[in-house]
């Protein structure tokens, strides 16, 4: 499966890779979002969901553990897994219900979903690089090798 790195200089650059990645995804696609806390995984999240037309703010849904956004023919969830104290949790809430044709998950913290979660399409890991970020990306599936392949920074 394809594998990619993008260099994030700044906060702008995030937003515009988020940006990128959201003009180049499908419905069905499954993102999960890895890296310490301040990495920008949120940034990267708000690129994505305002390219798709949303007009107010993206934040972490810490608490609630997902926010989702709706558009005209998709549904974006942003699901925010940090403070998850077992991914039994994830099952009371109705998590296979998120998952679906019509829609697209971005996933921060997937590792404390262990067990529940679906597989990821594509994985993307967010390491400090300097004064900036590195991008590593990992397709896990056929889709996610379609979509990081006609990804694009900055779009």
């Amino acid at each position: 499966m394809l594998r990619r790195e993008f260099q994030a200089t700044d906060e702008s650059v995030m937003v515009a890779l988020g940006a990128g990645l959201a003009a180049a995804s499908e419905p069905g696609l499954v993102i999960y979002l890895r890296g310490e806390l301040g990495m920008g995984k949120t940034t990267f999240s708000r690129g994505f969901i305002q390219s798709l037309g949303h007009r107010g703010p993206v934040k972490s849904p810490t608490y609630t553990l997902v926010e989702p956004y709706t558009f005209e023919a998709l549904e974006v969830f942003h699901f925010d897994l940090y403070r998850l104290g077992d991914p039994a949790e994830l099952e009371f809430m109705g998590i296979r219900d998120y998952f679906g044709g019509d829609s697209i998950c971005l996933i921060e913290w997937p590792e404390r979903g262990i067990g529940v979660l679906p597989p990821a399409d594509l994985e993307i890991s967010i390491e400090p690089a300097g004064t900036g970020r590195l991008l590593q990306v990992r397709a896990g599936s056929v889709v996610g090798d379609r979509v990081a392949q006609r990804w694009q920074p900055g779009n």
